[in-house]
C-alpha cells in the first residue's frame, strides 16, 4: 500500500469520525433542538391563525394596436367619400412596458384612493382611503408588528409636525400630500401588481385586499383608469387637431351661408342686369361665393379625415380574462407558514447546538487571558 493511499484512507476515517461526533453532539442535545423547534412551530401556528385573510382579483387584457390593417380599412372608407388620408399621422404610441410607470404614478394612485368599495358590514360603499383610515383593523399581528418592528417609526412620528410632503407630478404641478395619504399610496403600490408579458403581448393587473368584492372593484377601477390614461395619451394630438378643424369649419359654414344668401338675393333683385356696375358686382359675389365654397368644401373633407384619424388613433383593449370576485383567499397559506417556521426552528436549533460549544470555548479562553 502506497503512502498516498494511506493518506486518503486516513482522511476518510477522520471525516467519518467528525460526522459521528457531530451526530452524537446533536443526539445529546436533542431535547434542546426539540424545544426550540416546538417553540418556532407554535410561533408559526400563531402567525398562521392570526394573519389577516387576503383575496386577490386579477384581469388580463391585450392592448391591441390597430396598426396598418386599420389604416388600410379607414383609407378605403375615406376614398369612397373622396377623402385622401395621405400621410396623416396618428398619435404617439405608448409602449405597454410603460404601464407600470403609469400605475405607480402619484396622480393615478390618488384617483385610486377615491375608488368606492363595497365592504362587508357597511351599509354603503366607502372609498379606499376611508376604509383604511376609519374601518380597517390590522389585527393582532398588525399591532404586534407596528409596536415592535415598526416602533421606531411610531416614535419618530410623534415628534414630526403634520407637515405636508411636496411631490412633483407629471403635469409640472406640485402636489401636497399629507403623511397619511403618502402612507396609503405606498401601501396601495404594494397591493397592486401589473405585469407585462412581452412575448405573448398581454398585460395582467392584480389587486390584493382583505375584502373579496373590494379587490375585484379596485381591479376594475385600475384597468379602466389605465385604459383612460392610454387613450388620452394616444388621442390627445388628434382630438386637438379635430377641435381646431371643427372650429374653422363652423366659421366657414356661417360665412358660406351668409355669402350664399347675399348672392342669391342679389340675383333675385337684379334679374336681367345690363349695367356694367351691376355685372361687376355680380362677378365679385360669384368670385366670393366660389372662394368660400372651395374653402368650406376643403374643410369639410379635412373634418371627416380628422374624425377618421381620431378613430384610428383610439386604442382597443381586448379583455382575455375579465375580473371575477375571488372565492378562495390568496393568503395566509397556513400550511406553508407552518412548514417554513418548522424548518426555520430546526435550522436555528441545530445551529445553536453546534455553535454553543465554540462560543463557550472562546469565552473561556478570553476569561483565562483576562485573568
Amino acid at each position: 500500500m502506497t503512502k498516498e493511499t494511506e493518506n486518503i484512507i486516513q482522511h476518510q476515517e477522520e471525516d467519518s469520525i467528525d460526522i459521528i461526533a457531530l451526530l452524537k453532539q446533536l443526539w445529546v442535545a436533542r431535547k434542546t433542538i426539540l424545544k426550540i423547534t416546538v417553540i418556532f412551530l407554535f410561533l408559526g401556528l400563531f402567525v398562521a391563525v392570526f394573519s389577516k385573510k387576503e383575496y386577490t382579483a386579477s384581469t388580463t387584457f391585450v392592448p391591441a394596436n390597430q396598426g396598418e390593417g386599420t389604416k388600410g380599412n379607414l383609407g378605403s372608407l375615406a376614398s369612397l367619400a373622396g377623402i385622401n388620408l395621405g400621410g396623416a399621422t396618428g398619435g404617439a404610441e405608448i409602449s405597454p412596458e410603460l404601464y407600470p410607470q403609469i400605475v405607480n404614478s402619484i396622480p393615478f394612485q390618488l384617483e385610486l384612493l377615491e375608488t368606492k368599495l363595497t365592504i362587508d358590514g357597511q351599509e354603503k360603499p366607502v372609498s379606499y382611503k376611508e376604509y383604511y383610515t376609519t374601518i380597517y383593523s390590522a389585527g393582532v399581528l398588525g399591532y404586534l408588528k407596528k409596536y415592535t418592528l415598526g416602533l421606531p417609526g411610531v416614535v419618530l412620528s410623534l415628534f414630526r409636525a403634520d407637515a405636508e410632503q411636496e411631490i412633483v407630478s407629471q403635469g409640472n404641478q406640485i402636489l401636497s400630500l399629507s403623511q397619511e395619504s403618502s402612507a396609503l399610496i405606498k401601501q396601495l403600490a404594494e397591493q397592486i401588481s401589473l405585469t407585462v408579458n412581452d412575448k405573448e403581448g398581454f398585460v395582467t393587473i392584480s389587486v390584493t385586499l382583505p375584502e373579496a368584492r373590494a379587490s375585484a372593484q379596485l381591479t376594475i377601477k385600475a384597468q379602466t383608469l389605465l385604459q383612460d390614461y392610454v387613450l388620452k395619451f394616444k388621442t390627445q394630438k388628434s382630438i386637438e387637431q379635430l377641435t381646431y378643424i371643427e372650429d374653422r369649419y363652423l366659421e366657414k359654414q356661417q360665412e358660406f351661408t351668409k355669402i350664399k344668401l347675399e348672392f342669391a338675393r342679389f340675383q333675385d333683385q337684379n334679374n336681367g342686369i345690363n349695367t356694367a356696375l351691376g355685372k361687376t358686382r355680380l362677378l365679385q359675389l360669384q368670385s366670393d361665393y366660389d372662394l368660400v365654397f372651395s374653402v368650406y368644401t376643403e374643410l369639410a373633407k379635412q373634418l371627416e379625415t380628422q374624425r377618421l384619424q381620431v378613430k384610428k388613433d383610439t386604442p382597443l383593449f381586448t379583455v382575455l380574462k375579465p375580473v371575477n370576485i375571488p372565492v378562495e383567499k390568496s393568503a395566509p397559506k397556513r400550511f406553508l407558514i407552518l412548514v417554513v417556521y418548522l424548518f426555520l426552528g430546526l435550522v436555528i436549533s441545530i445551529g445553536y447546538v453546534l455553535v454553543q460549544p465554540v462560543f463557550l470555548n472562546v469565552k473561556k479562553d478570553f476569561m483565562s487571558v483576562s485573568s
